[in-house]
């Protein structure tokens, strides 16, 4: 999952993804490479169909119009804990949009590469669904929030960053984001973020985005006075809300040692020389110099018990009626 978070990070549904009780939505977006291509040059990306799956809660839940949380994937595509914080959400009474930017692609995972399915893409897929909810009379357009895992930790993450939202220029925003162990490998030229409430999870020994660099990352934004904290979870590795022993994940690239300066457009700049990352190729130089293969990768009960408690507080906190 790691650096596509920012650069560059059709219905085959992995398990627990199918429609079911759900509905449907199309919407049109596109597919640019990096934040740099959605501020630079958003018209001139290619344009692409998406999709996610609109749920409602459970029945006796909640009242109409209900607070929605978009939920956005990691690398592995939709994976059973992603669906069950879903599940959780809609027995609170909020309506949960499932956003599928790589089933809507084709794609099945990114492990590995980082280039087939982007951060900006998945961002401006989130903003472009947004759009389209916000004008559902279902749904509370004043109480939406966004949450994610990996991969889509970053779109929770950088969601909230203004150039990006001011580029895509969709009015509405989300009231909350919530990002499960996201790549926080910059930093930031720019610091301006939406007034919102952000909060990070991680784990300590988390080898795929470091807790260390989330920590220095919320630092440098707080004293900036964004509205961010942090949990970091002792003992915990990647993905520590799944259920399952830690493995192995052999092509998976940990970035303990990768750190990148970020520029007003959205660019990342390669730890040598400079170069901005903004086209595949650039991004493959760039984790070979400081990248390794090979991560880690599992359940820890006592941090999965404290994040679904935790996730469950900070959306009564922030979309309550």
């Amino acid at each position: 999952m790691p650096i596509g978070f920012i650069l560059s990070f059709g219905l085959s549904f992995t398990m627990g993804s199918d429609i079911g009780q759900g509905e449907r939505v199309d919407f049109n977006s596109a597919n640019p490479f990096s934040f740099y291509h959605i501020i630079t040059e958003l018209d001139k990306q290619d344009p692409q169909n998406a999709f996610g799956i609109l749920r409602m809660p459970d029945v006796g839940n909640g009242s109409l119009p209900f607070p929605l949380i978009i939920g956005v994937n990691g690398s592995k595509n939709w994976a059973d804990h992603h669906l069950e914080y879903m599940k959780v959400f809609r027995e609170m009474g909020f309506a949960t949009f499932e956003l599928q930017s790589f089933n809507s692609r084709k794609v099945s995972s990114t492990v590995g590469e980082q280039v087939s399915v982007t951060t900006a893409m998945m961002i401006l897929d989130a903003y472009k669904a947004l759009e389209i909810l916000s004008t559902d009379s279902r749904i509370d357009a004043d109480n939406i929030a966004i949450t994610g895992w990996s991969l889509g930790g970053g779109v929770a993450l950088f969601s909230a960053w203004n150039p990006l939202v001011e580029a895509i220029g969709v009015a509405t925003r989300f009231s909350a984001h919530l990002a499960f162990y996201p790549p926080c490998l910059v930093d930031m030229d720019l610091i301006d973020f939406s007034s919102s409430p952000i909060h990070i999870l991680i784990g300590e020994l988390d080898d795929w985005v470091t807790a260390d660099a989330c920590e220095n990352l919320v630092g440098d934004l707080s004293r900036e006075g964004v509205d961010i904290d942090i949990t970091v979870y002792k003992g915990a590795h990647h993905g520590f809300d799944r259920q399952g022993p830690i493995i192995m994940e052999e092509k998976g690239y940990s970035t303990t040692d990768c750190h990148f300066r970020m520029r007003p457009d959205g660019a990342l700049l390669m730890n040598i020389f400079d170069i901005p990352m903004i086209t595949p190729f650039r991004q493959k130089i760039a984790l070979a110099w400081c990248a390794d293969r090979g991560t880690t990768l599992g359940g820890n009960p006592e941090a999965r018990k404290a994040s679904f408690a935790y996730a469950r507080e900070f959306m009564k906190m922030h979309l309550s009626k």
